[in-house]
Formats: structure tokens, C-alpha cells, sequence
């Protein structure tokens, strides 16, 4: 018997809500990853792109535990000499949560062309709407990955 490999044209995609109200950042952040990975899969093949799209909703609504709201910050380079600025936590999390849980989750996927085609399967919305009904997405409960 050998083993399975999933080709890409073979790929069914399903749509996935999820409402990140009261959820952890970095815990949520890696179950998304694993979501857009298709790890959640049996038929999971490490160098194809099986994941599935993933829509987060209330994402200003995120928490981060203890003080890394504060202590925490996000480091950046403008690219000129002299140019590193960093910004905390609380800061970044009013202006741009969407940002926030984009780049935990990027952090979480592999470098190169595989994992920003899985980012570009990742929707993230501050409020609670968003604009794919269309696709029919279906509220994911994030238990059923945790047994």
C-alpha cells in the first residue's frame, strides 16, 4: 500500500467563519494555521496547498493575556539607516487588529511560496461582518480540533 498524495487540482476547499471574540491571539492564531494548512485533513500532504479558506470576524475583540498588551511590541524597519521603530501591543491592536492576527498566524505557516499562497486564503474582518456569504461559510467551532 502506499502513501497518499494529494495533488492540487484534486482539492476540495471548504469556507470556514470564525468569531474571534474572547479568544486567546496566539492560540487562535494556531488553530487558523492549522485550518490553512490542512492539517484538519486526512488527506494532508505536507508540499500541496489543502487547506481551507478561513473568515475571522470580530477580531478587535481578540484578547492577549497577562501584560502583553503593554510589554509586548512589534518591531519594523522603514528601510532608511537608522529607521527600526517598534509599537506596542495596545497601540497596534486599536489601529489595526487585522494586522495583529495576520502576522501571528503568518509567523505559524512555512516561508516561501506555499505559505503565502495559504495566506491569501485568510480573511480578517474587526467587526462582525464580512463579505463573503457568497461562498456559503460555515461556522467553525474550534473544540472539534482540539480532541
Amino acid at each position: 500500500m502506499s502513501t497518499f498524495m494529494a495533488k492540487a487540482s484534486n482539492v476540495e476547499r471548504q469556507w470556514y467563519v470564525i468569531d474571534a471574540e474572547g479568544l486567546v491571539l496566539g492560540r487562535l492564531a494556531s488553530q487558523i494555521a492549522l485550518i490553512l494548512r490542512g492539517k484538519h485533513k486526512a488527506t494532508f500532504t505536507p508540499h500541496v496547498d489543502t487547506g481551507d479558506y478561513v473568515i475571522v470576524v470580530n477580531a478587535d475583540k481578540m484578547v492577549l493575556t497577562g501584560k502583553k498588551l503593554d510589554q509586548k511590541t512589534y518591531l519594523y524597519h522603514t528601510g532608511y539607516a537608522g529607521g527600526q521603530k517598534e509599537i506596542s501591543y495596545r497601540v497596534l491592536m486599536d489601529k489595526k487588529p487585522e494586522f495583529v492576527l495576520k502576522e501571528a498566524v503568518r509567523g505559524m505557516l512555512p516561508k516561501g511560496p506555499l505559505g503565502y499562497a495559504m495566506m491569501k486564503k485568510l480573511h480578517v474582518y474587526s467587526g462582525a461582518t464580512h463579505e463573503h456569504q457568497a461562498q456559503k461559510p460555515v461556522a467553525f467551532d474550534l473544540k472539534t480540533l482540539n480532541k
